[in-house]
């Protein structure tokens, strides 16, 4: 078997230096033959090429094809970076633009509260301070607003608690940093008032609900429905003109007021002090000549 082989490469080495040596030679003369048969017969040599083509053609398509879908391959990954990108960017804007919607509805809503304050123009020799509602202890048995002003900033008891659309109610309770409005809706709030249209008084009692009636009118007393109803100023608790609501109805069970200023949409309140004690004098504040009893 041995000997075989090496009888039969002694026979293949000489034949396969002569194809290796004579092989460049034969090339071109190939090259040459096409040439001259390309010269003399063009028809034939053109045929001949679109025969090879086409036989060449499928391979050239199966192997073209890795290299496109390598090529789209590489596209989409590229897309697909500048995505992932995209995306992180518009997704930090995002954050920004919603950090800077609440802040805008925040300033909107404020900006609008003190619109509604300006409204309103205190008589020249009152003081106020503004304040704003931080807690709603109201429920059915009680209507009543937290606000973040107390003694230390000049809040007092009986103060007058104002919007700029009108009267809002009194302070009942006063502490340090934080002071109680008693609403005019309050079942404890009695507040005297004035038809304005036709200078009646009655008081303005509340009822836990979200409008207050006017009780003890005048017999015979002309009311109709729409009067404006203001503070009279008798009884020293507020001043004369305080806008509160208009008369909403008129029936046997009383005279219903709607009142200028919804509980629910209160946020800031102006805390005036019109120099008025009257009824509502703080229990802290003693009469002119009262003498203190020394234990």
């Amino acid at each position: 078997m041995k000997d075989n082989w090496r009888n039969n490469y002694r026979i293949v080495a000489p034949i396969k230096g002569l194809v290796h040596r004579f092989a460049y030679l034969g090339l071109v003369l190939a090259a040459a033959a096409l040439m001259l048969l390309g010269k003399a017969d063009v028809l034939l040599v053109e045929r001949a090429r679109t025969h090879i083509t086409d036989a060449l053609a499928p391979i050239l398509d199966v192997l073209s094809r890795p290299i496109a879908t390598a090529a789209e391959l590489a596209d989409q990954v590229a897309v697909m970076i500048d995505l992932h990108a995209e995306n992180d960017r518009l997704r930090e804007e995002r954050a920004r633009l919603l950090h800077w919607q609440t802040v805008a509805r925040r300033l909107d809503a404020e900006n609008k509260a003190f619109r509604d304050l300006l409204n309103f123009k205190p008589v020249s020799d009152s003081t106020f301070i503004t304040a704003r509602v931080i807690a709603d202890s109201g429920g059915a048995f009680a209507n009543s607003l937290v606000v973040n002003a107390g003694s230390r900033d000049g809040v007092d008891k009986g103060q007058a608690a104002v919007t700029g659309e009108g009267l809002v109610g009194r302070i009942h309770g006063v502490g340090a940093r934080s002071a109680r409005v008693l609403l005019i809706t309050d079942l404890n709030s009695r507040i005297p008032a004035l038809i304005e249209s036709t200078n009646t008084r009655a008081i303005l009692a509340g009822n836990n609900s979200e409008r207050p009636y006017l009780i003890y009118p005048p017999s015979g007393a002309a009311v109709s429905l729409g009067d404006r109803i203001v503070s009279s100023g008798h009884g020293g608790a507020f001043p004369p003109g305080l806008p509160i609501g208009v008369v909403a109805l008129i029936s046997d069970g009383g005279i219903e007021v709607e009142p200028y200023v919804k509980r629910d949409r209160i946020e800031y309140v102006r805390v005036v002090n019109f120099g008025l004690k009257g009824i509502l004098q703080s229990p802290r504040e003693r009469a002119p000549g009262a003498e203190t009893r020394q234990p």
